[in-house]
This record gives structure tokens, C-alpha cells and sequence, in this order.
């Protein structure tokens, strides 16, 4: 059994047969002040008290608590026998024992069915209260882990759901053109025959590039990337990137310029910046208007080189802008449903260029156009 409580209250039952101890130990904790400063805030401690071992049963069973100050000799049912049908059910409350007549073979007995602490009869108000900090910062870690837990499960369902969507257009548009010329719609006509596995072609592309995006993305986010850092000429990196997307360009009247105002040399990896530079001058393409333009510019300073790519496209407006380096996001309207991609590109961009000490900012204009402008340290490493 899993007890659920809010972060900031420690339940605590004292189970004890001498009205004194529950007494004294109430007065002492209901005193404390038991801080979150890991986590933040502070405890607030709610405190319950049962005489006999049969009533710390039924109220362990009535209302859960997150720790439970248990002495080892009660009449009904002994202290060992209550931790023992703990252990058994499978409860997470913390059990101190507290007993006058400690012995090695009792500690070893009581740690075995679960025992977190112990705490020996006569005890000062020092003790006690170490001993309950001692747990509650146990608690707090505890309680950060299964969330952290939930919340892994929670986003890796998430990014499995999304991924199935996103894989599952694709591959229903792939397996319609494979039953169109499985039924003979073309006829045997060459052309149509090619038109339709050119769709086919186009839409594996589009699942190939999401895959090599997950994996880039994994790498990046698992800190498994290896990094390779060394002297880079950017102007030369982006002169090779805009001749890569030359011919889609020419086939759409785009106009594709590169202007440079500084030294472009830098410390860092080849391939981290090819795709920082691919996937913004992919972008400021695909999202352009045909006979439109593209402007790289490149300034910077002794610290920083500043790489800004400008497109007279389809733009955006504010609240599309807000979302846009999000994982999976693509910014879906009558304008971009035509438009593959797998929306990861920009969250790529944002984590390599934030690994390369800068980062990457974006301004727009509905129906006007973009410029998103990264910024990345000359020394290539993390700010």
C-alpha cells in the first residue's frame, strides 16, 4: 500500500502504551519545525496517538500515515507483530522503533521486517527531534523520486502517442499508393506509375528525417553525445549548406544570400552546427513564397558569432511564435498543411546551440516573414 499525501505534511502516529512518551513526544514535535529547503517550503506535522497494538492496527488501517513511532512492547499485539503485518502488506511507512530493552538480535529482527530507526527509552527532546528530521528527509527523497518517476512515465507516454501519430499518416498514405498500383490504377502508364512512387518516396523521407531527429535529440538529451571540438570556419559551413538547398530554391525563384560581416572562425563540432544551419535554411525555404528570398547574416563579436536567417515567407503570428520550440510542434493552418516535417527540428536547434554556449531566438510577421537568429559562443562551450 502507497501512502499518497501532499508534499509539505508529515503524518505520524506515536503507538505507545505509557501516556507520558506520547505525551512528551507530541509536545515536542507539534514544536518543531521541520524544513524543505530542497524542495522547498516547510513541513506541517499532523500527529495521532494509539495506547495497544490493536488500536495502532486499526488506525494504521482507518488513515494511512507516513511514519509511525511504534514501541516494541504494547499489550494486544506487540510492536514487532504491528511492523511485521506493515512489511507483509507491503506499506512504505517509515517505522521508528522505540524500546527500552534494545538488543542486537531485536535490531537485526526489526530491520529485517522494515524497521527504518530506532529510538531507546529514555530519550531527550534532542534525539527525538533528530531522529524525525532523520525521516522526513528520507520522506522528501522518497517522495521527489516517485514523482520523478510518474513524470518520466507520464512524458515517455506522451512521446510514444505523438510518435505513433506522427508515424502513422505517413505510413497510411505510403500503403494507399502501394494498393493504387497493386490495383492497376496506372494502368501501366509510366508516368503515373512514377508519380505515384515519388509520393511514396517523398512521405519514407519524411519518416527517415523524424527517426534521425529522435536519435539526434536522444543523443543530446542523454548527454551520450560525444562532442569533438575544433577550429571552424562558419562562412564556409553555410556557403556548403546554402548550395545544398540551391537547387529547391532555383525551383521556386527563391533568391539565396549570404552576407558576411566579421571573422566566422569558432571552436566547435561540424556536424552540431550543419544542423543548426541546415535545419534553419531548410525551414526558411519550405515556409517561403515562390520568388522569395533568403538572408544570412553573420556578425559578431570577440565572444560571440551571431548567425541570423531572414525569409520573406508565410510568417507567423505571436501565439504560434510562443510555441514553436516546443518538441513535436508544427504550426499546422491552411498555409503549412502541405509542408512535411517532423517537429523536432527547432528543439534541435535550441539544445545545440544552448550546448554551444548561445542560443536561438525568433521574430515574425504573419504573412510577411521570419528571422530566427542563433547565437553561439566562440569558444564552443556551454555557458
Amino acid at each position: 500500500m502507497t501512502v499518497q499525501t501532499p508534499d509539505n505534511i508529515l503524518r505520524i502516529l506515536v503507538a505507545d502504551d505509557e501516556d507520558g512518551i506520547r505525551m512528551g513526544i507530541r509536545r515536542v514535535l507539534e514544536g518543531l519545525t521541520l524544513r524543505n529547503e530542497e524542495f522547498g517550503g516547510d513541513f506541517e506535522i499532523e500527529i495521532r496517538e494509539a495506547a495497544d497494538g490493536l488500536e495502532t492496527v486499526q488506525k494504521l488501517a482507518d488513515h494511512p500515515v507516513d511514519l509511525l513511532m511504534l514501541d516494541h512492547a504494547m499489550p494486544g499485539c506487540t510492536g514487532m507483530e504491528v511492523l511485521t503485518g506493515l512489511h507483509e502488506s507491503g506499506s512504505d511507512t517509515l517505522t521508528i522503533m522505540i524500546t527500552a530493552h534494545a538488543s542486537l538480535e531485536m535490531a537485526v529482527k526489526a530491520t529485517k521486517q522494515g524497521a527504518f530507526d530506532f529510538l531507546a527509552k529514555p530519550f531527550t527532546p534532542g534525539e527525538l527531534r533528530k531522529v524525525v528530521e532523520k525521516a522526513a528527509r528520507h520522506l522528501l527523497a522518497t517522495r521527489e523520486a516517485r514523482r520523478l518517476a510518474n513524470e518520466r512515465r507520464q512524458v515517455r507516454f506522451e512521446f510514444l502517442s505523438i510518435l505513433a501519430h506522427e508515424l502513422k499518416a505517413p505510413l497510411g498514405a505510403v500503403e494507399g499508393y502501394l494498393r493504387l498500383l497493386e490495383e492497376g490504377i496506372t494502368d501501366g502508364d509510366p508516368v503515373k506509375t512514377a508519380r505515384v512512387v515519388d509520393r511514396c518516396l517523398l512521405r519514407l523521407e519524411g519518416m527517415r528525417k523524424l527517426i534521425y531527429d529522435l536519435l539526434d535529440l536522444t543523443r543530446i538529451e542523454s548527454g551520450q553525445k560525444q562532442r569533438d571540438l575544433h577550429p571552424q570556419n562558419v562562412e564556409e559551413l553555410l556557403v556548403k549548406v546554402l548550395e545544398t538547398f540551391a537547387p529547391e530554391a532555383d525551383s521556386r525563384g527563391l533568391t539565396l544570400n549570404l552576407n558576411v560581416s566579421t571573422d566566422t572562425t569558432l571552436q566547435g563540432e561540424a556536424g552540431e552546427l550543419e544542423i543548426i544551419f541546415n535545419n534553419l535554411v531548410s525551414n526558411a525555404v519550405k515556409y517561403n513564397r515562390d520568388g522569395g528570398r533568403v538572408d544570412v547574416a553573420v556578425t559578431g563579436d570577440d565572444a560571440t558569432l551571431t548567425v541570423a536567417v531572414t525569409d520573406t515567407g508565410i510568417g507567423m503570428t505571436e501565439d504560434e511564435v510562443e510555441r514553436l520550440f516546443g518538441e513535436f510542434v508544427r504550426i499546422k493552418n491552411e498555409k503549412t498543411k502541405a509542408i512535411l516535417g517532423s517537429g523536432l527540428g527547432l528543439s534541435i536547434v535550441r539544445r545545440l546551440a544552448r550546448l554551444n554556449g548561445g542560443d536561438v531566438v525568433v521574430t515574425s510577421q504573419d504573412n510577411i516573414g521570419s528571422t530566427f537568429t542563433v547565437t553561439l559562443s566562440r569558444s564552443g562551450e556551454t555557458a
